[in-house]
């Protein structure tokens, strides 16, 4: 829990934040080859990725109803990621920004989510909530096998052990999204807009 504790620890500033980034993917990887002893879990370390997330992402000025409006950051249909995420974001901010916790077991429910974890119990859902969420602001995350490539935002993978993810671009412009270029350079893939 000290790895998973001092990777939490995020620094203010701006100009720190990538240096963040990468130690916490560089711990997740040395967390999860650490096997069964480690006490941080696959879903510990993905509520510390959905975390960091937030700081790389900028959302259309828009989509908040002023500069204290919360970050809402939503888990649809049931997964354990939901309690490890309150407890890695409890009290923090990004942005002068608080970040809250929902669980939702309908996408339609989700319409002031920033971002959207989709378990992977919802799989058979997942073309319905992908259309519903693909015009919106909403920075969609998921755990199915190629949820990127199908028109996710991010999607988690494993590779041998480690957790990884890949961006989906085009679609994070069809949702208005900005992803900062330090975020994009730790993606195992990046799949571009067509030109």
């Amino acid at each position: 829990m000290a790895i998973l504790s001092g990777i939490l620890a995020v620094s203010r500033n701006r100009r720190t934040r990538a240096g963040t980034l990468g130690a916490i993917l560089l711990a997740c990887t040395v967390t999860m080859l650490a096997g069964a002893e480690a006490e941080a879990s696959e879903y510990q370390i993905k509520a510390a990725f959905l975390y960091n997330f937030a700081k790389f992402v900028e959302w259309p000025p828009e989509t908040f109803k002023d500069a204290g409006t919360p970050i809402h950051i939503c888990v649809l249909g049931s997964s354990p990621v939901r309690w490890m995420l309150e407890d890695t974001v409890r009290n923090k901010n990004v942005d002068g920004r608080l970040l809250t916790v929902r669980e939702f077991a309908n996408v339609n429910l989700a319409g002031d989510c920033q971002i959207l974890f989709v378990s992977a119990s919802e799989q058979k859902h997942l073309r319905a909530i992908l259309e519903a969420t693909k015009s919106s602001d909403v920075l969609t995350v998921g755990e199915t096998d190629n949820f990127a490539a199908d028109g996710g935002v991010v999607g988690f993978t494993l590779d041998h052990g480690r957790i990884r993810f890949d961006i989906n671009l085009q679609a994070a412009q069809m949702q208005r999204l900005q992803i900062s270029s330090k975020l994009l350079s730790l993606a195992t893939n990046v799949r571009r807009a067509a030109k």
